[in-house]
């Protein structure tokens, strides 16, 4: 048994696709699936630049990796992008975009605020399933999205990131129940603070010093998390280790919802 499994192959063969790999995070995790050897497709929104540098990073250390924009609300565009891959072999989507938010009070919330968010982030994952599965389906593989532990553990004022996931994350349960029997397993990492990405877009703004040493005392470990700590688990949830792992919740948020 223990030599079996010694002998397991990191991944099965094909590329990974990431949704929104230029960011911060979502480029420690192309980064580290490349490291890995799997051929990476990501895409970008906006910042051409920082995507063109993740590919030069991955190129230099000797990887494979192709980015494309995408915008996930244009369900059209969603169609156009995977009708790229019909003859690729997938075995993982990672979905790693999410709205800039700030953070406010429900109350506070225009009809537009909602909306839009609702529109960008949830129909945007929808569409991104919609067309993906057929991929996926051919020789099966998973999913795995990035949430927040604000589903576990209510924060205040961030609405406009939480409400959205949980559609996401219904929506991954959703997949995990009806497409296990094409081998196609779903997972979702519920994040807590992590130093990258849109934490410190708004850092100084919506969290100044003072919510940050909060938000640290309130973990077990007394520390905010890193784009690698994110980039590992979603490598896990991808990979043969998790071959028996669908419709689960990885909390990584250093022991802030106990």
């Amino acid at each position: 048994m223990i030599k079996s499994i010694a002998k397991r192959k990191m991944f099965p063969e094909g590329s990974v696709i990431v949704i929104g790999g230029s960011g911060g995070i979502g480029s420690a995790i192309c980064k580290t699936f490349a490291s890995n050897n799997v051929p990476v497709i990501f895409t970008y929104h906006a910042n051409k630049t920082a995507a063109q540098e993740v590919q030069d990073e991955i190129i230099n250390f000797g990887g494979d990796a192709s980015y494309y924009q995408l915008a996930i609300k244009d369900k059209d565009q969603v169609e156009s992008f995977f009708n790229k891959f019909q003859s690729t072999v997938v075995h993982s989507i990672v979905n790693a975009s999410g709205s800039d938010i700030r953070m406010k009070w429900i109350n506070e919330l225009s009809y537009e605020e909602w909306s839009d968010v609702m529109h960008t982030d949830a129909d945007g994952f929808f569409n991104i399933v919609k067309n993906s599965l057929p991929l996926l389906q051919k020789f099966g593989g998973s999913y795995t999205t990035l949430s927040s532990i604000g589903l576990s553990r209510w924060p205040a004022k961030d609405v406009l990131s939480v409400a959205p996931k949980a559609a996401v994350n219904s929506l991954i349960n959703g997949i995990a129940k009806e497409e296990g029997r094409n081998n196609i397993r779903a997972n979702s990492v519920e994040l807590g603070i992590i130093e990258a990405g849109i934490f410190l877009r708004i850092k100084g703004k919506d969290y100044d010093e003072r919510y940050i040493e909060a938000a640290k005392n309130n973990t077990a470990l007394k520390t905010l998390g890193e784009a690698q700590d994110v980039a590992d688990a979603v490598i896990f949830l991808s990979s043969n280790r998790a071959k028996y792992i669908t419709g689960q919740t990885l909390y990584l948020d250093g022991g802030y919802r106990i």
